[in-house]
């Protein structure tokens, strides 16, 4: 399931999401073959009587490097042919690394992809077609929930398939609203009681005159967190279907527009510019009292020791949104051993190693039998695991398109300076949305 402040997060927790400078780019690089001229993989015959080795390399936090070993092990124990080498690193680095290696000619055999970023590494021939082997499967995705399926699939077919999903869902801190005497949200509630909930919890507690804590805050650089669950439940939209013209700018998403900036104009969040102060995450800090965030945040605020809960997403003038993405299992074009990789894979989104991907609690698994069972909604601690399950009703796929990044990075930084109180909101949109285009021009 994927931006500058999201990065950080993933790097101290999750994936994709997904979802905290910008992160490294993560396009293959030019050199890459096209769509036109697929890669035939090249199949290395391994020596007599030793395994065969594949490596397996994803974004994480150190501790995902234990469970993955898990699934490693168990996935060996029934595979003794075969020897899967993890190779887990900070977002950054991941990324900075698999370009150096599909570069040079020596990618990994299966890598991570974060769902947005996957048409730019598939439209330049990078990764091998996974249709063959899931139709010598029938049956194989019955059991997937098809939201997560979305962003893969391909007239050509599926290059790749979700290891794991994520949905925004509303975060409380219940301190701070049982100190105010607050009543907690629920699933009636609207963005205008967000709003109201967020000017009621901001205050000055120590009597300085400086705000210490926020009635609310989100990283709104990327859309994952709020701004495209804002836009879709003021009833706009992110993108063209054709992916051609960015939407953003249209009646209804300005309203949302709108929205997000009264609550920086009302004070109850903090400015891009100064929000560093209290720390990466403001909620984990326990600087703020709400926040809208995916499941990968679940463990560091379980460690940061208050008492939390969640809700859906607040309702809005078109009714209630959220975004699903997910992090993805890719296998290169170039591996030398795809019926290996692909075994993997298999393994890893079957129930065994879906349970044991359920036990770190950051993520949401993809198969529907493991995440209504005890694996998922039995996790340690009081947490309504089902609130992140229910959000797939009203949920909208995360759009994924060519240029992605850099259409990001133009639309963040861009309207930046609205949200620190240094440009206006209807010009700078007008601005964004020519420049976003200009990139979507640019990646047909």
């Amino acid at each position: 399931m994927k931006t500058r402040l999201l990065a950080l997060l993933m790097v101290s927790a999750f994936v994709l999401s997904a979802c905290g400078g910008a992160p490294a780019p993560a396009q293959p690089p030019s050199a890459q073959p096209s769509k036109e001229e697929p890669i035939q993989p090249t199949r290395a015959q391994p020596q007599a009587g030793q395994p065969v080795e594949i490596t397996f390399m994803m974004w994480g936090a150190p501790e995902e490097q234990q469970v993955w070993q898990a699934v490693v092990d168990d996935f060996t124990k029934a595979n003794p042919d075969i020897k899967v080498n993890v190779e887990v690193s900070d977002w950054d680095s991941y990324w900075a690394k698999l370009n150096t290696l599909v570069a040079g000619g020596t990618p990994p055999d299966v890598f991570a992809m974060d769902a947005p970023l996957y048409l730019d590494w598939q439209s330049r021939g990078a990764l091998l077609n996974l249709q063959p082997y899931i139709d010598s499967n029938p049956g194989f995705l019955d059991n997937f929930f098809p939201q997560t399926l979305e962003a893969y699939k391909l007239p050509e077919g599926y290059f790749g398939l979700p290891r794991d999903f994520q949905t925004i869902v509303l975060f409380y801190n219940k301190d701070m609203f049982d100190a105010a005497g607050m009543a907690y949200p629920t699933a009636d509630w609207t963005y205008d009681d967000l709003r109201a909930a967020a000017k009621a919890l901001t205050k000055d507690t120590n009597g300085d005159g400086k705000i210490d804590q926020f009635g609310f805050w989100t990283d709104v650089w990327d859309m994952e967190l709020f701004w495209s669950e804002a836009i879709w439940a003021y009833g706009g939209e992110i993108i063209s279907a054709d992916h051609t013209k960015t939407l953003i700018g249209e009646p209804n998403a300005r309203k949302a527009w709108e929205f997000i900036d009264s609550l920086f104009k009302d004070g109850s969040i903090p400015a891009p510019a100064t929000s560093g102060e209290y720390g990466d995450d403001l909620f984990q800090s326990k600087s703020a009292a709400m926040t809208t965030i995916g499941h990968w945040a679940v463990p560091g605020y379980v460690s940061a020791g208050f008492k939390f809960g969640v809700a859906p997403m607040p309702k809005g003038p078109s009714g209630r949104a959220t975004s699903v993405n997910s992090a993805g299992f890719v296998l290169s074009a170039k591996g030398q051993h795809p019926d290996q990789s692909w075994k993997f894979v298999q393994f890893a989104l079957s129930e065994a190693g879906q349970k044991r991907l359920a036990e770190l609690g950051f993520a949401i698994p993809v198969l529907k039998d493991v995440a209504n069972s005890d694996a998922y909604l039995k996790q340690p601690g009081d947490l309504d695991q089902q609130v992140f399950l229910d959000a797939l009703e009203y949920s909208h796929m995360k759009p994924v398109f060519r240029g992605y990044e850099e259409w990001a990075a133009a639309v963040g930084d861009g309207l930046a300076p609205v949200f620190d109180g240094e440009a206006e909101l209807g010009p700078t949109l007008d601005n964004v949305v020519t420049q976003a285009d200009e990139i979507l021009a640019n990646n047909q």
